[in-house]
């Protein structure tokens, strides 16, 4: 079933019938998982950010349709949907979510997300693009941490493509260096850990001081 958000509408059937695929890591990929229609709306309404870095949506002035959105991916459905297709207990999991709408040459290094990040869940909210293309900018699932070019998927930031994958020491990812506009909205489910406590009041804190023109 499609469910609608502030009229934009998620393709969550598509990201149900998905197979896990498993190389280099588990993962899911659900290109539409935003429609071509609902994905055009939603990039003309994102908020204009000028600098990189991530953003709360608490510290930014959000459109309905983005506010929306953002409303819906922090809802019970798609946690619920993503702890089956897991096999995860997600119940207690806080969220985390933030909004990037540039990319500098420092982004996009090989690393791993904190562990105090249980799944990352990236949804790409981008046109077609040339850059693309070329490989620059789309995120790759890498086998190891020392070469960008030992992938084993690479997923182009467009499409309304969903990509979700449970953390581990082994979870390595990066892209090729891009540096303009690429918009990512990325939600984790957080621990429950010390550390993962000392995140999240990071985060409400920058949400604050982001209250900012240059985030506006």
């Amino acid at each position: 079933m499609r469910v609608s958000s502030m009229s934009i509408t998620l393709n969550y059937d598509a990201l149900r019938e998905t197979p896990v695929a498993t190389d280099p890591f588990p993962h899911v990929a659900v290109p539409h998982f935003v429609g071509e229609a609902d994905l055009a709306r939603l990039i003309a309404a994102m908020p204009p950010l000028k600098s990189g870095g991530s953003y709360p949506p608490e510290g930014l002035r959000l459109s309905p349709e983005v506010a929306g959105l953002v409303k819906e991916l922090q809802g019970p459905k798609l946690k619920s949907l993503i702890a089956a297709k897991f096999g995860l207990d997600l119940g207690d999991a806080p969220t985390m979510l933030t909004l990037r709408g540039r990319t500098r040459e420092k982004d996009g290094r090989i690393h791993c997300d904190s562990e105090a990040k249980l799944v990352t869940t990236l949804l790409y909210l981008n046109p077609e693009s040339a850059s693309w293309s070329k490989q620059d900018g789309c995120l790759r699932l890498l086998r190891g941490p020392d070469d960008i070019e030992d992938y084993a998927v690479e997923v182009p930031p467009s499409k309304g493509t969903l990509l979700v994958f449970p953390n581990g020491p082994t979870t390595w990812h990066g892209h090729k260096q891009y540096v303009g506009p690429r918009y990512t909205i990325q939600l984790n489910y957080m621990a429950t850990s010390a550390k993962a406590r000392y995140e999240l009041r990071r985060h409400r804190l920058s949400a604050l001081l982001k209250r900012l023109p240059l985030a506006s």
